[in-house]
């Protein structure tokens, strides 16, 4: 089967997000599963130099932005056993950043357009197209429109993931006349609610429509969770359906990670207790015997930072130390700059993001802390099960499918329902428990360590979901 997965960003080449992650590693285990899924990116000149080399220039042609036409150069790599096909057009990716611009809307027009042009030029014709989120989400809204009865497109089926219902890709209707060239009488196919909505266009016709995790498939249908979509997925739902994400486990592997302090096992856990030695370290904690709760994460609402406020002190007072990696939200990091302020050999801050870091606090922390209001899938719970750290989740999204309290048979670790901050103590407090009782704490981060969250799962149902169109 040829698939062509079409994404705003993807690994190892350039990422913001867990969307990069499932580009760059879901296409690789659908090649090993005997299929050839190729990927399709914009080429940024943010990409790093030794990725750029990796790539060669094959072709260019132009692309119809409504009146305009504009240049498209297509480079072409393989990285990992997967083809890259890189679309570049300076004027519109050589910037600082990928999202954020006053014309991001003509930018992934630009994008999804030139996706199903590049077929004229390249030797693949797709079977199947998988867009992602709103900046590909006019991929099969154009294919429908203006491809689907060309010579060399015929019987392309399209599905399209959400990752976060949250950024639709919601513009003013002056856009579908002035740049995204679509005809009038498809207006009603594109807006919502009084605007251009890129998402759900692509919810209206693509074959199918896929989320990152079966309990967000369906949360959405509900207002609590749907951003305003609810009405639209309700209509739709024939078509929606949920598949877990996974993670990488070469990438994410306590036994070859070469940024930890010390390399660990399932079978010889010793060098997770150096991890935690060399995280209090680098933080400027004290050694001691206390349980260290690690968070990675955008300082933002909807990630739960409420609750970690309202008990925060609270958790201090369990015998608890932190610690903490991310930013955003400007309320979120003064708060945690003035919790290390007034605590700091229990709280350990550093505002940004780390990578090295982030994976030093994985490997080195006892427990994970992910209270989200909502969570399409996340993927910091499954890597820090990899690394034998328990997380303490509330259960929602792909946190609710990924795991389960320790209070049930094969738990592996905290959970609570509720968005109450209350009740989010209540799982630390048992969490506390289990870690002072040194054999119930081993067995526990051995059920984590043995939970199977790479893609190959994930990939037999994308497969099972591609072969039903």
């Amino acid at each position: 089967m040829k698939i062509l997965y079409t994404a705003s960003e993807a690994l190892p080449f350039i990422a913001s997000g867990g969307l990069a992650d499932v580009a760059g590693s879901l296409p690789a285990a659908l090649n090993e599963a005997g299929h050839d899924c190729r990927v399709v990116i914009p080429y940024y000149s943010s990409i790093r130099q030794e990725l750029k080399d990796k790539v060669s220039y094959v072709t260019n042609f132009t692309v119809p932005v409504a009146w305009r036409n504009q240049y498209c150069g297509v480079f072409v790599g393989v990285v990992n056993g997967v083809t890259y096909y890189l679309l570049d057009n300076e004027y519109y990716f050589m910037r600082n950043g990928l999202y954020g611009f006053y014309d991001d809307a003509e930018r992934f027009i630009f994008f999804s357009r030139a996706v199903l042009e590049l077929i004229r030029y390249i030797d693949f014709k797709p079977e199947i197209i998988n867009a992602n989120d709103w900046q590909t989400a006019l991929v099969p809204v154009y294919y429908d429109i203006f491809y689907r009865y060309q010579q060399g497109y015929e019987d392309i089926k399209t599905v399209f993931t959400i990752h976060n219902i949250q950024y639709q890709g919601r513009y003013g209707l002056e856009l579908i006349n002035d740049i995204m060239g679509i005809p009038l009488y498809h207006t009603d196919l594109l807006t919502y609610d009084g605007d251009v909505n890129f998402m759900k266009a692509a919810i209206e016709v693509s074959d199918k429509v896929t989320t990152v995790s079966p309990s967000y498939a369906w949360e959405i249908l509900d207002p609590w969770y749907s951003h305003g979509l609810d009405r639209e997925l309700c209509t739709k739902q024939h078509k929606l359906c949920g598949i877990l994400n996974g993670i990488d486990i070469n990438v994410y592997d306590p036994a070859n990670d070469k940024v930890i302090a010390k390399n660990y096992s399932l079978n010889d856990r010793l060098g997770k207790h150096a991890c935690k030695h060399d995280l209090l370290a680098r933080l400027e904690m004290s050694q001691g015997k206390e349980p260290v709760i690690g968070i990675v994460t955008r300082f933002v609402s909807h990630k739960g930072l409420d609750l970690i406020k309202y008990v925060f002190e609270d958790i201090i007072r369990l015998g608890y130390k932190f610690a903490i990696l991310g930013s955003g939200e400007k309320i979120y990091e003064d708060f945690f700059s003035e919790m290390h302020y007034r605590y700091p050999d229990r709280v350990g801050l550093t505002l940004g993001f780390v990578p090295e870091l982030s994976r030093q606090i994985y490997a080195g922390a006892d427990m994970f802390l992910m209270p989200s209001q909502s969570e399409p899938c996340g993927l910091a719970q499954m890597i820090a099960c990899r690394y034998g750290t328990v997380p303490i989740v509330r259960e929602t999204g792909g946190l609710r499918d990924s795991i389960h309290d320790a209070g049930d048979k094969g738990g592996n670790g905290f959970t609570f329902k509720s968005y109450n901050a209350h009740d989010m103590l209540d799982a630390c407090v048992r969490a506390r428990a289990y870690y002072d009782d040194k054999m119930k704490w081993g067995r526990l981060v051995s059920t984590c360590m043995k939970q199977d969250f790479s893609w190959t799962k994930s990939a037999k149902d994308y497969i099972a979901l591609y072969e039903s169109l």
